[in-house]
């Protein structure tokens, strides 16, 4: 009888080769195809950093094999996609046809291959590969023909390896985007801003935001949006692309934990379906439920679940269960002295188990000592989920401002003030919300020129 901890196998466990070198495994991605489940682990940087990260595959008895056609291909691989027109899956630099014979394509085996999406022009045969220090790839799905089309860093403006950190990509209504998520102390400190979210169009490449950004995903043409997850040192970030009126626009949420606060503590949290036309988000040490569709232009709805500690590289749902994969414990060269070797675990639950974890808390706000402007409302930020709630308010200014809050309880766009505070200079107000208090979105809006910060606790 296989032993069940808690939904962790044991046997299931994702271990690396002891070295030397020996430095990490997480799990990068994980893909149901055709019976079986795709285990793709990842090391820290590249195939020099560590071995014994091959591609597993498991089985419907839970019987766990590493795919010999694999063996020996190491390397920090985190992407997923399915070509539908062929039938064939792209998981790390491998192509697997639908009878699970597979193809490594040399171009990309020795890439921190990241991102995985249609083609502009060519979906039938073709499909864009991302890696992580801004190579961008076409890969001919029928010949496996692999053609690098652009250096990123070239065209967005970003630094190159080591000093940049592409994560994802998606292709909808006639735009391939991108991102990237360069955070540390000169970030934090707003002295730098590395980090990208930027869409191409076929002809020309466009910088959305230069804030660090970890995740983009959608339902394609199935409710007309696409959410990319982000953040800056005031909240965490949701940009939403709606077809309807061809434009982005920024949701702020709430930090769960300052766990998340650098680029290499938001290894790829993701937004997947894992139930049939409905979205989980994991951003910033939450978990959210999100729909797909957007109405008025405006989404609503963005629900947390839960908060949590994991560095999930991707979760999935197969056989009826959710699955989970991690990155547990790293050695990270020795800089971790009190773990002595690259492992983590696959996770089995339901999605509703979810609600089960940590309770939904955080922090965060629209304003952080931010230069604002007379009448202009600040971002939206959400409100609904959370039980405790208040706000601090801080004038860095040399006159007084009148802060006032505004609600959208519809949650289409539509904001109602419900409270005006004077914050004389150098001042801190800090309302507290009536118990049960909540709209879907909050924002404030000042009615003088200044600086000020507007940060919600959520408890």
């Amino acid at each position: 009888m296989m032993q069940n901890v808690s939904g962790v196998f044991p046997h299931l466990a994702q271990i690396g080769d002891f070295g030397p070198p020996r430095s990490e495994l997480g799990i990068g991605s994980l893909m149901p195809w055709n019976g079986k489940l795709y285990v793709q682990n990842y090391n820290s940087h590249k195939a020099r950093s560590g071995a014994g990260v091959s591609l597993r595959r498991v089985d419907a008895d839970l019987s766990m094999e590493i795919v010999p056609e694999t063996l020996g291909v190491d390397g920090t691989y985190t992407n997923r996609f399915v070509h539908f027109p062929t039938s064939k899956l792209v998981l790390g630099p491998h192509v697997i046809s639908a009878d699970h014979k597979i193809v490594t394509i040399p171009e990309l085996q020795p890439l921190r291959v990241c991102g995985t999406s249609r083609h502009l022009t060519k979906p039938d045969t073709h499909v864009y590969v991302l890696a992580m220090e801004g190579e961008l790839f076409e890969l001919d799905i029928t010949t496996y023909e692999c053609t690098q089309l652009f250096d990123l860093n070239d065209e967005l403006g970003t630094d190159g390896e080591m000093k940049v950190h592409y994560k994802d990509c998606y292709t909808s209504f006639g735009r391939l985007v991108v991102c990237s998520n360069e955070y540390a102390e000169p970030e934090w400190a707003g002295e730098r801003s590395r980090g990208r979210l930027a869409e191409y169009d076929g002809t020309s490449w466009k910088i959305l935001r230069d804030d660090p950004f970890t995740a983009i995903g959608g339902r394609h043409e199935f409710g007309g949006t696409i959410f990319a997850t982000g953040w800056d040192r005031a909240s965490a970030i949701l940009e939403v692309f709606t077809e309807a009126d061809q434009q982005w626009t920024r949701y702020r949420l709430p930090k769960a934990s300052h766990c998340f606060d650098h680029k290499w503590q938001t290894e790829w949290p993701r937004i997947r379906e894992v139930e049939h036309e409905r979205l989980l988000m994991d951003h910033h040490g939450m978990f959210y439920e999100v729909s797909p569709w957007a109405y008025g232009g405006r989404i609503w709805g963005v629900r947390p679940i839960s908060t949590h500690l994991w560095v999930l590289g991707d979760f999935c749902s197969w056989r009826g269960m959710l699955v989970a994969g991690a990155d547990n414990a790293s050695p990270s060269h020795g800089l971790n002295p009190t773990t002595a070797e690259p492992q983590s675990g696959l996770w089995f639950g339901k999605t509703d188990d979810l609600w089960s974890f940590g309770k939904p808390a955080g922090w965060g706000g629209p304003w952080w000592e931010t230069t604002v402007s007379a009448g202009v409302p600040s971002d939206p930020y959400l409100m609904t989920g959370f039980d405790g709630k208040c706000l601090h308010l801080e004038n860095f200014s040399d006159t007084p401002l009148a802060i006032t809050v505004e609600i959208d309880f519809h949650g289409h766009g539509r904001f109602g003030a419900v409270e005006t505070l004077t914050v004389e200079p150098g001042q801190i107000r800090s309302p507290v919300f009536p118990p049960g208090f909540s709209a879907h979105w909050v924002r404030v809006v000042s009615d003088a020129d200044g600086v000020a910060s507007a940060q919600f606790v959520y408890t």
